[in-house]
C-alpha cells in the first residue's frame, strides 16, 4: 500500500478514535513522543495520553461532540483534514458556562506521520475561533 493511501486509512481510524476516545486506537495511531499544543494546556501534551486529554477536555464542555471528515488531502507524510465538528455546549468550556447551544463548525488540521504510520504532530488551524463564536463567547 502506498503511503498516501495508508495515511488516509489511518485518518479514518483516527476519526473513530476521537469520536469514541478509544485508548487502544490512540496508542496504535499516535507516537508516544508526539507533542500537541492546545488552549486547554499551557504546556505541550505528549502521545496518546496527551491527545486523549484534549478529547476529554472537549467532552467536558460538549458531551455529544463528534468530528466527521468532510475532506482530506494527503501527501507522503502528512494529511490535511477538514472536519465538521458538531456538538451541544452542555458543560463548562474554557470558563464559559453551558449555553445549551448546538454548534456545527468546520475545523482544519494537518497531521504528520512518521515512517511507522504514527502521528507525530497535529497542527490545528482556526477551529477554536469557530467553537467560541458558535457558543456566543466572541
Amino acid at each position: 500500500m502506498d503511503l498516501i493511501k495508508r495515511n488516509k486509512e489511518l485518518i479514518k481510524k483516527f476519526e473513530t478514535m476521537i469520536n469514541t476516545a478509544d485508548e487502544n486506537l490512540a496508542q496504535e495511531l499516535i507516537d508516544e513522543k508526539a507533542s500537541f499544543c492546545t488552549p486547554a494546556s499551557p504546556k505541550p501534551l505528549f502521545g496518546a495520553e496527551g491527545y486523549l486529554s484534549v478529547v476529554h477536555f472537549m467532552r467536558k464542555g460538549f458531551s455529544d461532540v463528534q468530528w466527521h471528515i468532510k475532506d482530506m488531502i494527503a501527501d507522503s507524510d502528512k494529511v490535511a483534514v477538514q472536519w465538521e465538528l458538531s456538538a451541544t455546549h452542555d458543560g463548562e468550556f474554557m470558563n464559559i458556562k453551558p449555553t445549551n447551544k448546538k454548534i456545527s463548525v468546520c475545523v482544519m488540521n494537518f497531521y504528520y506521520f512518521n515512517k511507522d504510520g504514527k502521528i507525530i504532530k497535529d497542527t490545528a488551524a482556526t477551529g477554536m475561533i469557530g467553537i467560541l463564536s458558535g457558543i456566543g463567547a466572541i
